[in-house]
């Protein structure tokens, strides 16, 4: 009987082992999304200020500063809540035909909308935009949006359209299984 209990204990511990080292190798071979070594930090701040040297860096930083940058930030700082949780936002459509100045006829389509007082765009492909085709100027629609960015190049924040309803039907909704979450 002891030898039993003897061999029970020792299997035991080698599979204990066992998990325990495959747990660490799991642990070891996750990519980490932050610079790991003191050197790639300082790579990555010095790529930083590289480009706010850059023309188009000095013209970005002074659009920040600026009247019109200061107001898409302070509309970023609006709705940042509503985008860490991927909650409603209600909106009110102001333009489907959009268009920036020099831009493509054939490029990205943009749809404004109002939000909470403040006008965000939303870029989408002409596929994704043909599924908004029923909306209309002055429609109330329920927007959700995982991201936005700003650009000195648009007069509004940058609102990603992941999802888009309407007296509850869905519009769009973005397949993020299709392009690894992006």
């Amino acid at each position: 009987m002891k030898k039993i209990v003897y061999v029970l204990i020792l299997l035991l511990v080698v599979v204990s082992g066992l998990v325990f080292a495959n747990h660490e190798i799991k642990n070891e071979t996750k990519p980490s999304s932050k610079p790991s070594s003191i050197a790639d930090r300082k790579a990555v701040l010095d790529d930083r200020k590289k480009w706010e040297a850059s023309p188009d860096g000095i013209k970005y930083k002074e659009w920040e500063v600026s009247p019109e940058g200061k107001k898409v930030h302070a509309s970023h700082d609006k709705i940042k809540k509503y985008i860490k949780t991927f909650t409603n936002m209600d909106a009110v459509v102001i333009s489907l035909t959009f268009q920036r100045a020099n831009g493509k006829s054939s490029g990205p389509k943009w749809l404004i909308v109002r939000i909470n007082g403040e006008e965000y765009m939303m870029q989408f492909i002409p596929k994704d935009f043909q599924q908004l085709n029923s909306l209309k100027v002055n429609d109330k629609i329920i927007v959700r949006s995982r991201s936005a960015g700003y650009s000195p190049n648009h007069p509004y924040l940058i609102i990603s359209g992941d999802y888009i309803e309407r007296n509850n039907k869905i519009l769009f909704k973005r397949d993020f299984s299709k392009n690894n979450g992006c």
